[in-house]
């Protein structure tokens, strides 16, 4: 089904959904109704996220959570010594040794605020090489933007099933839970956890009603269920930290639901790009696929975006990103290819960190390529890089700050700049 934030209906089981009402007083086949909210009762209209679930069991019925001992890499807090306005660079991490599922595979490498405070993002990395068979996780802290990098990942929701690949990302939102499989065997990549408002599409402007991300392309997928009774596990993050449970079913047993709070998948190559056809390189805002604002406005919570293959047509102007120093916050990673800012030294799967007026821009390779390149309309191939911006300061965990993946040499990709030349 596509749209993005479109209301849908869907059944996997002909009758299961109600018409007319959302909480008849004897459901069909004995199914229960459940409502979803992913933002209060009393939102305006036009940001009001809800949707009803009619599923076998009630996601109420659970015993008591406890600690969950697993991924120790995952939500372990940050550093809490004073954090240096260093710019930082990490290669991408190693592939687990044992059998690993996502859930035991994430590691954080980058967060901000406090989850409780409802606004922030953090930045992980997920490395699994086993499907999460009879395990099933849900995130009550924030929706969970999935970027593979490396394989594919089978998603199995309450509300469906998403199959999403490198050069896609899928959402999950805050409070669906999901296992995730892994098609090819393994898979990498990149997720984003928003704890703020919820990531939609930007404000287009001046640019009009068309460009960027078109709300047509997000695919959410139809009514799927699961009927399976045994020994289950749900691990939950609440508050920064892991929970387990056990359940004698599947979570996902929802037969049908309708509503405008589900998870969706995007391909990344049907953004349009907006790009200047005269000189100078615009900001790279119009490179924004999603926002979640914050309460200034103008400013964001977080945005996710993306620099994807384009034209570059600009005359008498340097093309790569400009040296700047920003107020927001800067967390980059690439899924494929090489990024035009950066020659040497940002392999795929691997992060980036440049916090608030931390002075950044091309290296010294990429600066002399680009002052010396011949001005004629170039195209750049090959390449998916992305970005989360944040308007808050990130600050990353004691793993990603001693993790042998970390570039202690970063600082030299801009060391070396020739003096100018005075009259």
């Amino acid at each position: 089904m596509s749209g993005f934030g479109s209301h849908f209906a869907t059944e996997a089981v002909p009758g299961a959904l109600p018409q007319g009402r959302n909480s008849p007083q004897k459901p069909a086949h004995g199914l229960y109704a459940e409502q979803l909210s992913g933002t209060a009762f009393t939102a305006p209209r036009h940001e009001n996220r809800r949707s009803w679930l009619y599923r076998m069991r009630p996601s109420a019925e659970h015993p008591p959570y406890g600690r969950y001992q697993g991924a120790k890499l995952f939500a372990p807090g940050t550093a809490n010594e004073p954090l240096a306005p260093n710019r930082l660079r990490w290669d991408p991490l190693p592939m687990p040794d044992g059998p690993t599922d996502l859930i035991d595979g994430l590691v954080t490498m980058v967060a901000n605020r406090d989850p409780a405070e409802l606004e922030g993002v953090a930045v992980h990395v997920y490395r699994a090489n086993r499907d999460m068979e009879d395990r099933f996780f849900v995130d009550a802290d924030g929706e969970l933007l999935f970027i593979p990098q490396m394989g594919r990942l089978a998603l199995l929701t309450e509300l469906g099933r998403i199959d999403v690949a490198p050069g896609e990302i899928a959402l999950v939102p805050r409070g669906v839970r999901f296992r995730a499989l892994l098609p090819d065997g393994e898979a990498r990549g990149y997720v984003a956890e928003n704890h703020g408002s919820l990531f939609r599409l930007p404000e287009l402007g001046p640019i009009g009603s068309n460009g960027l991300a078109n709300a047509r392309d997000f695919e959410t997928p139809v009514a799927a269920y699961e009927d399976r009774d045994g020994g289950f596990e749900l691990v939950q993050k609440y508050l920064g930290s892991l929970w387990t449970t056990t359940l004698d079913h599947s979570p996902l047993d929802v037969v049908a639901w309708h509503g405008n709070l589900a998870p969706w998948k995007y391909d990344l190559s049907r953004f349009n790009t907006i790009g200047t056809v005269s000189f100078d390189h615009p900001d790279p805002s119009i490179f924004t696929v999603l926002t979640s604002p914050s309460d200034v406005p103008g400013r964001a919570n977080a945005d996710f975006v993306i620099f994807p293959p384009r034209w570059m047509v600009a005359e008498d102007t340097f093309r790569p990103p400009w040296f700047h120093r920003n107020v927001m916050s800067e967390c980059m990673g690439l899924i494929h290819g090489a990024y035009d800012a950066k020659a040497e030294g940002f392999a795929p799967g691997g992060m980036s960190l440049h916090n608030m007026m931390s002075g950044h821009g091309p290296d010294v390779a990429s600066w002399k390529g680009a002052s010396e390149a011949e001005l004629k309309p170039h195209r750049i191939e090959g390449t998916m890089a992305f970005m989360v911006e944040s308007c808050w300061p990130f600050r990353p965990t004691e793993f990603a700050l001693n993790c042998e993946q970390m570039q202690l040499d970063y600082d030299q990709a801009w060391g070396g700049f020739p003096k100018a030349k005075l009259p």
